[in-house]
């Protein structure tokens, strides 16, 4: 089974373009996505693809801090770029119907500054303003 399920921020404004030939709508966009490494908090660059009419709606209403959850699939696919090497890609493939759900806007943090940023030599853009917040309130979870 390749399934999985994020929430993020998204690093910047999301990038869409439409398919030559079908006209179909893409949206790229990278998520970051906390996590904690033997208590230290580190961050996960996430690239994502959706398409359709869910790609027009997320690169009209989702900026840069924009909270979102994507459930998808995991694909992989290479490419031959224009120096002559082969790059692999892996990202997530946002599902048809329901796979991107809009949580919240960016928060305005009191510095104003960007906590985390992306490593530059990334292609997915910037980083984001405030931490992600997730309520564990929920006494119904199994574990």
């Amino acid at each position: 089974m390749n399934k999985v399920v994020l929430i993020g921020r998204l690093t910047a404004d999301p990038g869409l373009r439409f398919i030559p030939g079908s006209g179909a709508a893409t949206c790229t966009l990278t998520l970051a996505i906390d996590k904690f490494v033997k208590g230290e908090k580190q961050v996960d660059f996430v690239p994502v693809v959706i398409y359709g009419k869910q790609a027009e709606s997320t690169a009209n209403y989702m900026t840069k801090g924009s909270q979102v959850a994507i459930s998808g699939r995991i694909q992989t696919r290479s490419y031959d770029a224009k120096d002559g090497t082969k790059r692999y890609v892996t990202e997530v493939v946002a599902d048809q119907f329901g796979g991107v759900e809009f949580l919240g806007s960016k928060g305005k943090g009191a510095s104003g500054s960007n906590e985390y940023s992306q490593p530059a030599n990334d292609a997915f853009g910037g980083g984001f303003d405030e931490e992600l917040i997730v309520d564990d309130s929920d006494s119904n979870m199994p574990f």
